[in-house]
């Protein structure tokens, strides 16, 4: 019995002229939205992603579903990091001109403190 249906396992795969693809798959649309400043996926984010799927009949919103819980999570993990690197940038920035400033006021003060030019030299300067 076991013999048949080997025989007939065979017979089919051979009858079957499928390959397998090593391409990856196009989206359709990808170059498109990429384009136009989108996401690839149209999947990602929008309105068809974001907003509940139903709500109450007396108006009430419906609970957020895992996937919106989690892509909320993400994005407000996401908000403070952009705000604490933000102020890391601003501290850098602030810290830097500062630096600026000392080094321009230190030059001034080595340079007040050089020897002055006396009698003749002086005259001739200051006009």
């Amino acid at each position: 019995m076991a013999a048949p249906i080997r025989t007939l396992c065979c017979s089919v795969l051979r009858c079957s002229r499928r390959s397998f693809g090593t391409t990856s798959t196009n989206q359709a649309g990808k170059k498109w939205r990429t384009e136009h400043g989108l996401a690839p996926s149209g999947t990602e984010y929008g309105p068809l992603t974001d907003l509940p799927d139903w709500s109450y009949a007396d108006g009430r919103p419906a609970p957020l579903l895992k996937g919106q819980l989690r892509r909320k999570q993400e994005r407000e993990t996401l908000a403070r990091r952009v705000v604490m690197l933000s102020g890391e940038v601003d501290k850098g920035m602030e810290a830097w001109q500062q630096k600026k400033e000392d080094a321009k006021r230190m030059e001034a003060h080595q340079k007040s403190l050089l020897l002055k030019p006396k009698g003749q030299l002086l005259l001739k300067k200051s006009t």
